[in-house]
């Protein structure tokens, strides 16, 4: 390999290796010795850690301890109603009159264990709400004109049934309501509208006799965001934030974060962390005044991290009595799924970004990569063979760029023995020697960016591949073959009595090492030049480091990757092993870079001659 192409390659190493570090959690995933801490976020141990919950959330909003004789707190008991559907049991509350928890029933907590006692069958299940800090969204109203606070996640709402399970049935739906009514009939009622096979609901709002009390507006407040409900909470702490949707933009939101209020249009805010969300779409983005969220980070016992979030959406009254209509989404980031709703839902869903160029990188992730996938999974139905069939799909796509790199870097180094002879001819005329350079690029029809060109342009696809992978929920608990059980998260092998300086690691992924040796092997075929035979061994060594905390199903994807590459870089090193150097005839040139190289070094060339006779 010559000098260009090996600073090429570095500088490619560098650009990957920093986008890599800049999207990757520095910190390691909880050890299993404290995985009972999370475990305790149950059913069983809900109501304990609630005052400690409490005074987290008094540092993102404001306090709601004072309220009007009119709207006192329960004191009867809570009373809960489960509504199921195909896909999520919901559980409503009396108090407040809101979904308190939602069970995903499609997907596993990561702590499975269906015999624990004092659970119920769906505990099994994530529950996605974090009911510590509320569950979903509150009605709040600042009295005028002594600016109380009136929150209803402290009022008893009477339910429209007596029923307390429900089973919505495919295709079917089911209404029902909860209302709050005051000594001044002042009333407060929330609608629920539940589909048999969808995710969302259908969420009303109506407000009667409360424009005089309230200063014509009234908030709805989410604490809390969604619950943390993976093993690496690191992991999925990076890719958690929150999200506002408005005037066909999308803002993002990572916490620590306090910023000012958006104002106008909302077509929806949502909540998420690595692989599932809630989102709140009103039915009619114009009715919305003001969105405002914030953010924080709660630090978790052994190293362990959450973002939590906080948002108020500030809705005008235009009259006595005002109904408002949301659809809420509580379910799993599913392209296919949130793509089905028609309001760009489908933007939760993070590709990644390289260098803040995602338009081109979602695209090819968008149109191209995800349908493949999927397309393959309808006729192979373990995900870990989709992946190497995957693998060799967008290794024989990227052969022609690949070709055109390896070749263009051969004829590089057939030129050198020619290029060292003219440096050494006119080493003490930088003019003439930059001059006949250009001349021998242009005789021998050889770019000297042919051999990097091709590679920076795989960096978006290799990207959009990597955000794929890195956030596919159908990866999630899908198990592979032998030690591989979790396609999702890495394949520990075994864990080291330390952890290693800077990197943070403590544990040993087998795909990682295997990943890590086919980098070394591949380094070893494409460095040639003695100087650069550190970078062999530095490579792939941080790399494999650095790949030891990433899912299985990516490491899958770069060991055969790097596998295919190998044969590939094989192939071609024996089929151009005769290769010569021939000049290109006259007539075949072509006006392109290399005219314009020569053009710019002939007009170098004369404007220091003319210097110099002016002197």
């Amino acid at each position: 390999m010559d000098r260009q192409s090996t600073i090429a390659f570095l500088l490619i190493g560098v650009v990957v290796i920093g986008w890599i570090i800049m999207t990757t959690p520095n910190q390691p995933p909880p050890k299993k010795k404290s995985q009972t801490v999370q475990v305790q976020d149950t059913v069983k141990k809900e109501a304990a850690p609630v005052a400690q919950a409490q005074q987290a959330e008094q540092v993102i909003k404001p306090d709601t301890s004072s309220v009007s004789k009119l709207f006192a707190k329960m004191n009867t008991a809570e009373n809960l109603i489960t509504v199921d559907n195909k896909f999520v049991r919901f559980q409503l509350t009396n108090k407040g009159g809101k979904i308190k928890r939602a069970y995903l029933k499609h997907y596993k907590n990561w702590y499975t264990d269906a015999k624990k006692k004092d659970l119920d069958v769906y505990q099994d299940n994530i529950q996605l709400l974090d009911v510590y800090r509320g569950g979903t969204f509150d009605i709040e109203i600042t009295t005028i004109p002594d600016r109380r606070v009136v929150n209803t996640r402290d009022l008893e709402f009477k339910p429209s049934t007596t029923q307390n399970n429900i089973v919505v049935n495919d295709k079917d739906s089911v209404s029902l309501y909860y209302e709050y009514v005051n000594a001044s009939n002042q009333r407060i009622k929330r609608t629920y509208t539940f589909y048999g096979d969808r995710y969302d609901t259908h969420v009303g709002v109506e407000l009667t006799n409360l424009d005089s009390l309230s200063g014509n507006s009234y908030d709805l407040v989410w604490n809390g965001g969604i619950r943390s409900v993976e093993a690496n909470s690191y992991d999925e702490a990076n890719s958690a934030n929150a999200s506002i949707f408005m005037g066909g933009e999308q803002e993002k939101l990572k916490a620590p974060t306090d910023k000012p209020a958006f104002h106008g249009k909302l077509d929806w805010i949502c909540f998420r962390n690595k692989y599932f969300a809630a989102v709140i779409a009103p039915d009619q983005p114009d009715m919305i005044d003001s969105t405002k969220v914030q953010g924080y980070k709660e630090h978790k016992p052994d190293n362990g991290v959450r973002d939590i979030y906080r948002s108020v959406i500030s809705i005008p009254l235009k009259s006595a009595s005002q109904k408002n209509t949301f659809t809420l989404y509580t379910g799993p980031i599913d392209y296919d799924i949130l793509k089905k709703y028609n309001k760009n839902f489908d933007r939760i869903v993070d590709f990644g970004s390289f260098f803040g160029l995602s338009f081109i990188v979602r695209p090819i992730a968008e149109y191209l990569f995800m349908p493949l996938f999927k397309f393959l999974h309808m006729f192979i139905p373990n995900y870990g063979f989709v992946i190497i069939v995957f693998s060799l799909i967008i290794k024989l796509l990227l052969h022609p760029l690949t070709k055109q790199s390896f070749s263009s870097m051969r004829k590089m180094q057939l030129l050198q023995p020619k290029m060292a002879e003219m440096k050494e001819k006119y080493k003490d005329d930088p003019t003439k020697q930059n001059k006949e350079t250009m001349k021998l690029y242009s005789t021998y029809g050889i770019n000297p960016m042919g051999g990097c060109l091709p590679m920076l342009l795989q960096m978006p696809i290799f990207i959009a591949l990597w955000g794929m992978l890195q956030s596919a929920v159908e990866l999630r608990q899908q198990p592979f073959i032998w030690w591989i059980t979790d396609l999702a998260r890495p394949d520990i092998i075994a864990h080291l009595p330390f952890k290693l300086p800077i990197f943070g690691i403590d544990q040993i992924s087998l795909l990682a090492l295997l990943m890590g040796v086919t980098t070394f092997l591949q380094q070893k075929m494409s460095v040639t030049d003695p100087q650069q035979k550190a970078m062999v061994y530095i490579m792939p060594v941080f790399l494999t480091i650095l790949f030891m905390n990433f899912p299985s199903g990516l490491n899958l994807y770069y060991f055969c990757f790097n596998l295919l590459s190998i044969a590939q870089q094989y192939y071609i090193t024996h089929t151009t092993k005769g290769m010569e150097l021939v000049p290109v005839p006259q007539n075949k040139k072509k006006p392109g870079f290399m005219s314009k190289m020569m053009e710019a070094a002939e007009d170098k060339a004369k404007q220091q001659q003319a210097s110099k006779k002016k002197k």
